[in-house]
């Protein structure tokens, strides 16, 4: 039988462990959220509506959000290696399967994608506990704010790469390429990675079931509220300025990888910011507020003065995506230890609840009215989240 031990205050092996983590998010994420960069060549190639196109964007968030509460209790029983390095594997076999040899099909190759992004969810259930369990409650932010801009770096990375390749190989070779990364991130998640050290509770950390009382759900309902505008703009920014505004799928390419690194050295910057304050709600209320005013600012200058949308992506790109980090902390911190697997996987399926459905139905709302109403209706959400983010439960 093992025993809990206390962890070394400051083991160094940590950073490493924590580089690992991110490298190997970056890698899932390139292809979770990469297919909206192939959006204007398969349009071009298969004739598919923005209704249609947002279904296989979709997928693999899908299979992701299918998947990861599942992916928690297995950590939480196992830890997160093991875990980790086995879903990264499924998602690059199955992408590098579609690269190979592509069905014709549409209902498919959107099952083949909601397969890999099944396995993806290893990543996002695991890498965020491992995190949280290899460093510090004064270093956290910082630490969770560092992992968190994986999802944004792996996003630069697809943005920068995707358009390109899929104008010269097709859509789903590039895409083939973000399998490969998958492959070699499991290697180095084997050969690096170790499970969290098993610690003694922290003062004031729950040790028995934390929904037993509501402040889990509004964090989880605030976290699900405030992705609606990340993808908003995630998901249509590169279709914009290729459709709307008559940039090149390359250019445009750049202008959103330079937008979305500008967005993981923000979420740095707020875990610093919370670690420093004391608290993780607060400023994410107040990010909520901002993501609320970017929304409605790229619905005005979409109408009006078509500059100020562009700099609406920019923008957004940063304050959007810089609550993410602060959520996940947020929630672990309040679950404790026992629960903390499974706390981050209810976590990520609620986000990703909102992220599988934000593109198919902001797709189907633009296509039929404008980019102004939609990302008018987009930011009710961001104003909900303000109400919902229960900063008065925070213990700190």
């Amino acid at each position: 039988m093992s025993t809990e031990t206390s962890a070394p205050a400051r083991p160094r092996r940590r950073w490493a462990i924590l580089v690992v983590g991110v490298l190997a998010q970056t890698a899932a994420s390139s292809f979770v959220y990469g297919i909206p960069f192939l959006v204007p060549t398969l349009r071009d190639e298969r004739g598919l509506s923005l209704a249609e196109v947002g279904v296989v964007v979709a997928a693999p968030t899908t299979g992701l959000l299918l998947a990861l509460v599942a992916w928690g209790f297995v950590v939480d029983r196992v830890g997160e290696r093991i875990p980790m390095a086995s879903g990264l594997t499924l998602a690059g076999l199955v992408v590098g399967g579609l690269a190979l040899e592509t069905p014709a099909s549409l209902t498919v190759i959107a099952l083949l994608l909601g397969v890999g992004g099944l396995g993806a969810a290893s990543v996002n259930a695991a890498s965020g506990r491992l995190i949280m369990g290899w460093f510090s409650a004064d270093e956290r932010g910082i630490a969770m704010g560092i992992r968190q801009t994986a999802q944004p770096l792996g996003v630069a990375v697809a943005a920068l790469v995707l358009p390109v390749l899929a104008t010269t190989e097709g859509p789903f070779v590039a895409l083939g390429w973000t399998g490969l990364a998958c492959l070699v991130a499991a290697g180095l998640v084997v050969g690096i990675a170790q499970d969290a050290p098993r610690r003694a509770p922290e003062p004031h950390e729950p040790t028995g079931n934390p929904y037993r009382t509501p402040t889990l759900y509004r964090l989880h309902a605030a976290s699900a509220l405030l992705v609606l505008p990340q993808f908003a703009i995630s998901a249509f920014a590169l279709e914009y300025l290729v459709r709307e505004q008559g940039w090149s799928p390359g250019v445009a390419g750049v202008f959103v990888a330079v937008s979305q690194i500008a967005g993981a050295a923000g979420r740095i910057a707020t875990g610093w910011w919370s670690d420093r304050v004391g608290s993780r709600l607060r400023p994410m209320r107040q990010l909520a507020v901002g993501s609320t005013l970017v929304m409605l600012g790229f619905a005005a200058g979409s109408v009006w003065v078509p500059v100020i949308a562009v700099a609406g992506i920019a923008v957004g790109a940063i304050v959007t995506v810089a609550d993410n980090g602060l959520a996940f902390v947020s929630t672990a911190e309040m679950a404790g230890q026992a629960w903390s697997g499974r706390a981050l996987g209810v976590q990520n399926t609620t986000q990703n609840i909102v992220a599988s459905l934000a593109p198919p139905v902001l797709g189907a709302i633009i296509g039929a009215t404008s980019y102004g109403i939609g990302f008018t209706a987009a930011a009710l959400a961001p104003l909900a989240a303000i109400a919902v983010t229960p900063v008065r439960a925070e213990r700190r």
